[in-house]
């Protein structure tokens, strides 16, 4: 092992004696007693010496070899100690494309923080590589979203929609202005390879003829009412496969994150949709009025507001791809112009749906939760 302390922390002595390792409460460490030879050694732990070598200039410093290892087992033990040569062939691999590794410069040091294991970031950023992901929509957010994803170095993203780009589907992160006149799905297809840090790794699957299957599905349509209230019936196969699905959209003024539905674990658009209608006896009536007719009107969908929708969405997804289960699990998020203030709401499972969440308790709902993840992500 060549031990290096994670560089995305910046160090700090806090007290006489005690170095504060980060500065956000979110990641901060503090460790003491130090004093100044030690605070010295740190400097040495950079990735390019292995443990004999630290322990032969520490004895320069006056320190022992005991002293050493007790340090880098705390270090290792308090997540900040990083391993630059993370061992695997998809790691092997993404390290061999120097082009991508000083693309994911900053994605691969933010990993390292979530991630405090050693090599935990590189190996999360090379598995990435291997993962297909699906975007239904492209327009404002949904663009955005499969831009943000490519270059985040997720291997494979593709994004289904109909049409040809119209002057209000452009955005900054999204289709270019060159697009307009172009059908949208090649417009984002080569939004999506632009974006992209190197191309995608050839697995045994593509090369064989068939597709790895999906890790996830992000719901990001151009009418924002399909995420605000989701018609259940294209979701149910994807509940039968157990594919995990994330909507994300903007509904006149109104911005919406998940629910992230874990097949079996978590509430679905079904189980939002009989809620609704328990809750207010007229909305079934109001929904088929607002689904039905033809929609000549473009619709609210605020620029600034689409884009920060399209960021969280994809910062849930990237995490949930990454083994995290994120706030939008069986939650929705909203936030409402002109105040953004993001607020929550918890969707039980129904137990009239068909989708079976309802039937688990809460702690066998985590453990299907899990377990979906484990054989979508992993």
């Amino acid at each position: 092992m060549y031990p290096m302390l994670k560089p995305a922390l910046r160090r700090a002595w806090c007290t006489q004696g005690t170095v504060q390792f980060g500065v956000t409460a979110a990641h901060a460490v503090k460790l003491g007693p130090m004093d100044i030879a030690t605070g010295c050694f740190l400097e040495l732990l950079d990735g390019t010496r292995g443990l004999p070598l630290l322990r032969e200039e520490a004895r320069e410093l006056d320190l022992s070899d005991h002293h050493v290892d007790t340090l880098i087992r705390r270090l290792l033990d308090a997540g900040l100690i990083d391993d630059v040569r993370a061992a695997g062939p998809e790691t092997d691999a993404l390290r061999n494309r120097p082009d991508a590794m000083e693309r994911h410069r900053p994605d691969l040091a933010s990993l390292s923080v979530v991630h405090p294991e050693p090599g935990g970031g590189m190996r999360r950023l090379a598995a990435r590589r291997a993962m297909r992901v699906q975007v239904r929509g492209a327009g404002r957010v949904g663009a955005t979203i499969a831009a943000v994803l490519s270059g985040s170095g997720v291997g494979r993203v593709e994004v289904l929609d109909g049409g040809c780009t119209e002057p209000w589907d452009v955005s900054p992160g999204g289709l270019p202005p060159a697009a307009v006149g172009e059908r949208r799905a090649t417009a984002a297809r080569q939004l999506v390879r632009r974006s992209a840090a190197g191309s995608a790794p050839r697995t045994e699957e593509a090369s064989s003829g068939g597709e790895p299957g999906l890790s996830l599905i992000v719901v990001a349509p151009r009418d924002g009412l399909a995420v605000y209230a989701p018609d259940p019936r294209p979701a149910e196969p994807w509940i039968a496969s157990g594919t995990p699905h994330l909507y994300a959209g903007v509904m006149e003024a109104t911005g919406v994150v998940g629910p992230l539905v874990l097949p079996g674990g978590t509430a679905c658009a079904g189980c939002l949709a009989l809620k609704r209608t328990e809750r207010d006896k007229d909305w079934s009536r109001m929904l088929s009025q607002w689904q039905s007719g033809r929609r000549t009107a473009v619709q609210a969908c605020d620029l600034a507001l689409a884009t920060a929708v399209a960021g969280l969405a994809a910062a849930h997804a990237l995490s949930f791809l990454d083994g995290e289960l994120p706030a939008s699990t069986g939650t929705r998020w909203e936030a409402a112009l002109p105040l953004l203030d993001w607020r929550s709401e918890r969707i039980g499972a129904h137990p009239g749906c068909y989708c079976g969440a309802a039937g688990h308790t809460e702690g066998e709902r985590a453990s299907v939760a899990d377990a979906v993840h484990d054989t979508m992500a992993g």
